[in-house]
């Protein structure tokens, strides 16, 4: 969703530059609540300067996701002991994670990864996590702290 929303709104319309976007899904992913509604609400609000398009915004990427759920949900209880379907939703596993590292590689640009220690804070961000096992949100405190006095 991030890739789609960056595409539209940095690439095609040009509402925000990349370095905007990339502080927006910073500020959405500290934000309780899943990062894509969080950042459309957040751009809905930059570009019309209105609580109004921030919840347009929103509504917008809400409504498509939940009637497509929905219409799943009812067909799913029909259909769940098919073999074809049971394979599809086998399919779609890997297929979720390529989604996933897709948007995390939109982020690593030039604004996000301008010098020296960009790459220092990342590299002990992404060790922490894999290795120590720190929690997000004490990473997420230390990283900006590191950022600020670095």
């Amino acid at each position: 969703m991030l890739s789609l929303i960056q595409h539209e709104v940095v690439e095609k319309h040009q509402w925000l530059t990349a370095s905007e976007f990339t502080d927006i899904i910073a500020v959405s992913q500290m934000t309780p609540g899943p990062i894509g509604i969080n950042s459309a609400t957040y751009i809905g609000y930059t570009v019309t300067q209105s609580v109004a398009g921030s919840a347009v915004a929103t509504f917008a990427v809400c409504a498509p996701s939940f009637i497509i759920i929905w219409l799943i949900a009812l067909s799913y209880r029909k259909f769940r002991t098919n073999p074809y379907v049971n394979d599809a939703f086998k399919g779609l596993r890997p297929a979720t994670v390529g989604l996933i590292a897709a948007a995390a590689l939109l982020l690593v640009n030039k604004e996000n990864f301008a010098d020296f220690k960009s790459f220092l804070i990342f590299g002990i961000a992404f060790f922490l996590v894999m290795y120590v096992k720190i929690h997000p949100i004490a990473l997420i405190v230390s990283a900006g702290i590191a950022g600020l006095f670095l």
